[in-house]
Order: structure tokens, then sequence, then C-alpha cells
């Protein structure tokens, strides 16, 4: 199970939203990159970029700060990006600087055809973003709710060729509530590629009950606001998530 530290990008600052909300934003870092050398030593296996104003821009607007995490990180793990990938020249600019997987969460409902490209272009480097309320998701900051359903466009995106899916329930994003275990559980039995839940992680109990469905196809969770506001002890999170592996490992190999 990768628990994935988020980095919310706001004005080169780090901050955490709740609920999508650019005017609630708290900011806990002015030095982004400082902050992802604090969760590589933790022990961080990956990392979760957010270009909040790219997201509503519609273009990369954090570059400095992204480019300065990824030197700070050093290629060391994985970074993943999302907010504002709409175009192929993005995706670009993001590969080659470094970043391993880009995030299309907009541009792959409203244009399906760009994710086909995208998929197309740069195979294996393209997760899909779908932030969902009851079910439904949402667009456009969240700030639009459309018709779709997060397990039918999953199950078309997959077709595409997307790496994997991070499922975000929007009511409860970074509001402490808990993960929405059932929803997460529901999409990734309905699709074969990963899926990485987020929205709401509050404490170690929801890590607890991440690792007693990982099997069904979930790959891991998105760590916000509890890992900084200190409900959440990372590297300890990390530590029972590999307790879990391992068991799970013990399990196979008796099996065998």
């Amino acid at each position: 199970m990768l628990l994935i530290p988020a980095i919310d990008l706001k004005d080169g600052h780090c901050v955490r939203l709740q609920q999508g909300d650019m005017n609630a934003a708290t900011t806990f870092s002015e030095e982004p990159a400082a902050m992802a050398a604090h969760w590589l030593n933790q022990g961080a296996r990956r990392l979760h970029l957010v270009d909040l104003n790219g997201a509503f821009a519609g273009k990369p607007v954090n570059g400095k700060a992204i480019k300065a995490i990824l030197k700070e990180v050093g290629g060391e793990i994985p970074v993943q990006i999302g907010g504002g990938i709409r175009s192929l020249d993005t995706i670009e600019f993001y590969v080659d600087a470094g970043i391993s997987y880009v995030i299309i969460g907009t541009a792959a409902i409203k244009n399906p055809g760009f994710l086909q490209d995208a998929c197309s272009a740069f195979g294996g480097h393209v997760i899909v973003g779908l932030d969902a309320r009851e079910g439904m998701v949402a667009t456009d900051g969240w700030s639009k709710l459309t018709k779709h359903s997060a397990i039918d466009l999953a199950r078309r995106f997959e077709d595409y060729g997307v790496e994997s899916i991070i499922y975000t329930d929007i009511g409860r994003d970074g509001m402490l509530t808990g993960i929405n275990i059932d929803a997460t559980v529901q999409l990734a039995q309905a699709v074969s590629i990963p899926v990485i839940a987020s929205g709401g992680l509050s404490s170690m109990a929801d890590i607890e009950k991440l690792c007693e469905v990982q099997d069904e196809g979930i790959e891991g969770v998105i760590c916000g606001r509890a890992i900084y506001s200190g409900d959440l002890d990372f590297a300890a999170a990390q530590d029972l998530a590999d307790e879990y592996d391992d068991v799970d490992e013990a399990d196979d190999a008796d099996d065998a």
C-alpha cells in the first residue's frame, strides 16, 4: 500500500484546501521543496503534487516550485502531478522535467479524445483523477457536477490505457472525516487497473481499513491534511501498511 503525501501548490506555497475551496486554504509551508524532502525522509515512496493555480488557469502556473521539488527529490521516488493538464505540450513539459505520472481530471471528462491521445503518446505516464460527490463525477475545480458516474467513466478510461485511477470523495476532502471505503472498493472492483484512494484520510484506522481491502485493487492513498495537522503520523502509518504487506506476502508464500 502506497501512502502518498500531497503537496498542493498555491502561489508557490504548500497549502491544503477544504473541499477544493481556494478561499479556504491553509498554508503549511512557504518552501514546498523542503516539504518534499521532509516526506522523503519520512519514508514516502511517491509524491502527489497539485498545481492549484494551474487547475483554474488551465495551464501550469507553479512551475518554479515544481522544478525545485523535482530537484530536491532527485529522482529517488516517482512524482505525480495534477492541475491544469489540458494539452499534450503540458504533459511533454512535465515528463521531460522528470515527472513520472500526470493526472488528468476535468479534461478527461470534457475531452475524452485528448485522454486517448495522451495515453497513446505517453503510455505508462497517465493517471485519471475522478472527483465525485455521491458517486457522480465533478469537474472544473469541483464546481460542476456531471451526470456521469465514477464507475462508468473508470471503465471507459481503463479501455483507453490509463495507468491508474485516483478516486476522490470531494465531500470528505480536507475535512478529516475518514476515507469513503465502500465507494473506493466498489470502484476498484469495477476495473482491473489500480485505484488510489483520496479525500478525508484522518487516522490510523483509515490506514487499517484500506490495508484490509487493498487486495480489491487499491494501490495507495493520498495523504493530505491529516499528515500536516498531526492527526496522522506519516512514518508510523507507512510502517503499519508495510506490516500488512509483509503478512500478505507470507500468506502468498504459504499458499504456494
